[in-house]
């Protein structure tokens, strides 16, 4: 009983958040989008991950300019499948290099987006550290003025200390405590002290405000200090990144030319191949010349019966041909499987281009998205 009141309370705090803030204000403008798979916890095992989406959709940050407010949302069609607002408390994780995750408490889930490259989660997971830091900064400053507004006046009127809702007035101050403590004769000291009394309080005041007014200059210091430390540390992980891209250029240069290596053997092979060609073509005009000349000996063996000495010679000349014959048709036979095998080689090596050419296109397209990667960092420094 006590796990379901504790999962209704959670949903119905669910359902007073989505409520309080639909998916998209006319305030709300999308300031960073990217397409990604979407996928939920599953509530009931809290282990497994269930896809929301049957296809990479667009995720988006929107800003909301009236609260000042950051959101990530996401829209299957009509259905919003993520709308979670950015908190200081978030934390994006990576999970693998393709796949990333964070919990939100307000929805009571955590969130999981599965990416194309790995470029394109570093670039989520960036956004989101920087959107994270403004929604921090912009809690303290609403803090602030909370505080500012709070805090008491320099000036209060002596009347107010005299007000019977006072803690003073009530209880009774020290002073007060002393007076009346203190014997009947001292009566006549107690007026100019009773007199004195707004001063002391109203100069306590002023001195609790600018106390106050100092620590929360330190602890804008302290931040602002902690704030460039963390640029700095962000500067010197962009240069790592930098270095890595670059790296990753070289080594996808060499590839290439290593493809532009692969692609010249083609036309050593084609050239074989003609070769080849040509040559089956020379067998095949001798076997028809050796044919023919097979029947011509026939037709003298035929015409030639009174001579058998010219038979017996004929004979011998009709045998070395259908040895030869033999041969030639052996030659034929080995020159159609080199053929054969030929065109098998032609064929292996057609679908391994191929595969080259789908790989080169997709490092190309990396190198693409690097550059405008690069540049956009490059305009953003």
């Amino acid at each position: 009983m006590l796990i379901f009141c504790v999962f209704f309370e959670a949903f119905i705090r669910t359902l007073i958040a989505f409520l309080s803030s639909p998916p998209l204000l006319c305030s709300e403008q999308p300031i960073f989008s990217t397409r990604a798979h979407v996928f939920q916890i599953d509530p009931n095992t809290k282990k497994n991950w269930v896809p929301t989406s049957k296809h990479a959709v667009t995720v988006s940050y929107f800003f909301d300019s009236t609260r000042n407010v950051y959101r990530i949302i996401s829209l299957d069609g009509s259905k919003a499948i993520i709308n979670s607002t950015v908190t200081p408390n978030m934390t994006f994780t990576k999970t693998s290099q393709k796949f990333g995750q964070w919990a939100d408490s307000r929805a009571n889930t955590v969130y999981g987006l599965g990416f194309s490259s790995e470029s394109h989660l570093s670039k989520f997971a960036e956004k989101f550290a920087e959107f994270k830091e403004a929604a921090r900064l912009a809690k303290e400053k609403s803090q602030e003025k909370t505080e500012l507004t709070s805090t008491p006046s320099q000036e209060s009127a002596p009347g107010d200390l005299q007000s019977p809702l006072t803690s003073e007035s009530i209880n009774g101050t020290d002073e007060d405590r002393v007076i009346a403590n203190t014997p009947k004769h001292t009566e006549a000291r107690a007026e100019p002290s009773q007199n004195a009394l707004p001063f002391s309080h109203s100069s306590s005041s002023i001195n609790k405000h600018w106390e106050a007014e100092l620590a929360a200059l330190k602890g804008n210091n302290a931040k602002l200090t902690a704030a460039l430390l963390e640029s700095t540390a962000n500067v010197k992980q962009w240069k790592q990144q930098l270095g890595a891209y670059q790296e990753e250029a070289e080594r996808l240069h060499k590839r290439v030319t290593e493809l532009e290596c692969v692609s010249g053997q083609t036309t050593v092979i084609k050239s074989q191949k003609t070769e080849l060609n040509r040559t089956i073509e020379e067998l095949e005009l001798a076997l028809k010349a050796k044919e023919e000349e097979l029947e011509r000996l026939k037709a003298e063996v035929e015409s030639a019966n009174e001579f058998r000495f010219q038979k017996d010679s004929l004979t011998q000349k009709l045998k070395e041909s259908e040895s030869r014959n033999l041969t030639l048709e052996a030659q034929l036979s080995d020159l159609e499987q080199r053929l054969e095998s030929s065109q098998l080689e032609r064929e292996a090596y057609r679908k391994s281009l191929r595969s080259l050419l789908e790989l080169l296109d997709s490092k190309i397209f990396e190198l693409t998205e690097l550059r405008d990667t690069l540049a956009k960092l490059l305009e953003g420094s």
